[in-house]
């Protein structure tokens, strides 16, 4: 990785917003870094859209600072917008007015002079992929044409960071391919994308950080990798077999090792356990069901989804299946960020992290 590739390019320090008695956002502390995609997780009222309006210079923090670039978001607003390309949910469009006619009025309002304007929009359509958009009127595309040409238009004035707000939301699957193509492309071309989604498997096959973001309190920050093996307490196999499943679960409640044995909903064939011992004694755990005569077909370890991530940070640990409901406190920690939470059934709290997210290798 180069120096600028591992450049902060955004970060926030203390960032917080209160509406009255209502607390939208406490004490962000965040840093990304250049051409990064960070996924920014979060229930509806959870803080997002007020981080990301406060990021684009639309909106005043109650404390706290933030800045772009070296840019500091209060005070340097008409940089800003120089500086970061955002996209609402739910962005306006005209109509009759053409696509190229939609990205030359927004180019104008950039200041783009007209010469550039034109080379500017074969570059934003042909970054998009909306070639065959062309000339077709705006407001008679689908949701996920009016997406790609929303993040064209937000390329307009070629900003360094990228804002979007939900940009998955309403995609068929087909659309959603597409549009994860398109931000890796962007990232890939050294844009930084901060994308805020409800749909999580989506952010999972894209990003590069996530911010798991409740209650205007950033609950976990990082690498995916190493926030979703931070939280996992123990391991949950899975283990296909041939012949006495039975036998195989008798064996395997035998071991201090193994806990919440069970057939699979989806097979009889296969059991599911929880396992607190490392690599080797996973190894000695399947040799000795294979000197107990078990035909033993294939072992694996079902990964932690950034939806068990989100239940789990969040406070919501006891709504998903299998989970255990007498945990002690605990902290949970992993290499570049801490999560310190508290699972407790009667109420949890959790401390606020710095997240300083690693860029992309």
């Amino acid at each position: 990785m180069s120096v600028a590739d591992n450049e902060v390019i955004l970060r926030t320090e203390g960032l917080t917003r209160h509406y009255d008695e209502i607390k939208a956002l406490t004490d962000l502390n965040l840093e990304i870094r250049r051409g990064e995609i960070f996924g920014y997780i979060g229930h509806n009222g959870a803080g997002k859209t007020t981080t990301i309006r406060i990021l684009a210079g639309l909106l005043r923090p109650s404390k706290g600072a933030a800045s772009v670039a070296g840019v500091d978001v209060v005070s340097g607003r008409d940089r800003i917008k120089r500086l970061v390309g955002y996209m609402p949910d739910n962005f306006g469009v005209y109509e009759q007015m053409r696509v190229w006619e939609y990205l030359d009025f927004f180019g104008a309002a950039f200041g783009i002079p007209r010469r550039r304007r034109r080379e500017r929009i074969e570059a934003v359509i042909d970054m998009t992929d909306a070639h065959d958009m062309h000339d077709r009127f705006v407001d008679t595309l689908s949701r996920g044409m009016k997406q790609r040409v929303g993040i064209a238009r937000t390329l307009m004035h070629d900003p360094q960071v990228l804002l979007l707000d939900e940009p998955a939301s309403g995609l068929d699957p087909r659309a959603r391919v597409h549009m994860r193509q398109l931000l890796r492309r962007l990232a890939d071309a050294g844009k930084t994308l901060l994308v805020s989604s409800h749909i999580l498997p989506e952010l999972a096959a894209i990003c590069d950080s996530i911010g798991i973001l409740h209650a205007g309190v950033l609950r976990a920050c990082g690498p995916i990798a190493e926030v979703l093996a931070g939280l996992r307490r123990d391991r949950l196999m899975e283990i296909r077999l041939l012949g006495d499943v039975d036998k195989a679960v008798k064996t395997l409640n035998a071991d201090d090792r193994c806990r919440e044995t069970a057939r699979s909903e989806e097979a009889d064939n296969v059991i599911e356990f929880r396992f607190t011992g490392d690599d080797k004694e996973m190894a000695d755990l399947l040799d000795g069901l294979v000197r107990a005569d078990l035909r033993i077909v294939t072992c694996r370890e079902v990964p932690l989804t950034l939806e068990d991530a989100y239940m789990i940070v969040s406070g919501f640990e006891a709504e998903l299946p299998g989970e255990d409901r007498n945990d002690a406190d605990e902290t949970v920690s992993y290499r570049r960020g801490r999560v310190t939470r508290r699972v407790a059934r009667s109420g949890g709290t959790v401390k606020p992290n710095a997240c300083r997210p690693a860029g992309r290798k």
